[in-house]
Formats: C-alpha cells, sequence, structure tokens
C-alpha cells in the first residue's frame, strides 16, 4: 500500500483498502479511517472522479434514509500489486523446461493471435492494418509509434506492456510479436531492445508478406 499512499495519499489509500473487503458506508469509513463523514466524503467523491470508487446499492435500513453504499472498482483494484508478471515468468518457464523453447514460442505466438482477434475487422489497407496493431498494443499498456522504414513499418515502443516479465523471459515478446502479425496479416520481425532496465518492443512489419507458417512440433 505505500505506492499507493504516496500516490493518492494515506487517507484516500486507505479507504481503497476498506472498499477491498466489503462494500461501506460513509459512516463506517468515517468511524474506521477516524475522521468526520464529511471529510470522507470528500476523498470519496474524489476517488469517484478518478474512476477507482462508485455507488453500489445501499445498505439496509434501521429506520431512517438508507445510507449509500460504496465500492472499489475494478481500476481501483488494479492499483494494488498484483502477480501477475510472477506468474506469467514461471509458467514460460515451466513450458520451456517441460516442451522446449520452440513449442513455447509457437505458444505464445499463438496467445498474442487469440488477443488479436478482438480488434474485430481490419480491411484491406496495409496502413490500417499497421495502425490497428499499434492501438491494440497501445490497448495493453503499450507506449507505440508507426513509421514507414524500407520495405514495410516500423512499431517502436516507448514503453512494453510487460516489460515485467520480458526482462527475465525475452521470449514473451513473442506473444506481441503474434498480435502484430495477426492484426497486420504480414511477416513481422522482433527487434525489441531489451539491454536496459526498461525494454522497448520493436516490431518490423514488411509489406507485400505474409505470416511465416507456423512451425510443427513434435507429438
Amino acid at each position: 500500500m505505500d505506492w499507493i499512499a504516496s500516490f493518492l495519499g494515506g487517507t484516500r489509500a486507505r479507504i481503497l483498502t476498506l472498499l477491498r473487503r466489503s462494500a461501506t458506508t460513509i459512516g463506517d469509513l468515517a468511524q474506521a479511517v477516524g475522521i468526520t463523514g464529511n471529510a470522507v466524503r470528500g476523498h470519496v467523491a474524489a476517488l469517484q472522479r478518478d474512476g477507482l470508487v462508485r455507488e453500489t446499492g445501499t445498505a439496509p435500513s434501521t429506520g431512517g434514509k438508507p445510507a449509500q453504499l460504496y465500492d472499489i472498482t475494478p481500476e481501483g483494484e488494479e492499483l494494488f500489486p498484483k502477480a501477475y508478471a510472477f506468474v506469467l515468468r514461471e509458467l514460460i518457464q515451466v513450458l520451456k523446461d517441460r516442451d522446449g523453447q520452440g513449442a513455447t514460442v509457437e505458444l505464445l505466438q499463438q496467445v498474442g493471435r487469440r488477443t488479436a482477434e478482438s480488434v474485430g475487422r481490419r480491411g484491406d489497407d496495409a496502413d490500417a492494418r499497421v495502425a490497428a496493431a499499434a492501438d491494440v498494443l497501445r490497448s495493453i499498456g503499450g507506449d507505440v509509434s508507426v513509421r514507414r522504414i524500407e520495405g514495410g513499418w516500423e512499431i517502436r515502443g516507448f514503453g512494453c506492456p510487460l516489460s515485467a516479465v520480458v526482462l527475465r523471459e525475452p521470449d514473451a515478446c513473442c506473444l506481441a510479436q503474434g498480435l502484430v502479425a495477426d492484426v497486420t496479416g504480414a511477416e513481422v520481425v522482433e527487434c525489441c531492445d531489451r539491454t536496459g532496465a526498461r525494454p522497448r518492443c520493436t516490431f518490423q512489419v514488411r509489406e507485400g508478406s505474409a505470416p511465416k507458417p507456423r512451425a510443427r512440433t513434435a507429438p
């Protein structure tokens, strides 16, 4: 919670932590945090404005007007540390140990292609398909730009959505490579920069090409 407290302030971080446990009224939050109801109301209003808290029904009536219940949103929940990167790193390692690197890379590319299915229709224009691939990378947390290069396009990243995994498991880049290949319908060469503490995605999309056929793995 230390990071969240630095980001939101100690009181709002405490309110979010309480709301993770159960939907709560302003009065109960005030009692738990140790400040006035009006002060809590101001913090809750700010958290609602930021999309971190929402109204969710009312508490059972005790004779007066039912009190409003507040709950944490999925966006608020995502502020708290998660084990996603750790689990994905270990999963990749288990797959490599069991099936080998080649089969693991193919599986990661397949996951990327499945992720790309959410894009829907891409159209026939190659520029539009490359732009769509960049949009998908942005939608999963990447920060990318697109530029024309000789023989195609370059999608260059300034922030990798899988950086916490890629630092230890570079093959995780194959997931994003498969995603870009499926959206563009072209051959994609992965040229990611993994030399520093902040990996940066780079993919070259070959104009007029088709994705390479998937390698067959032994039964």
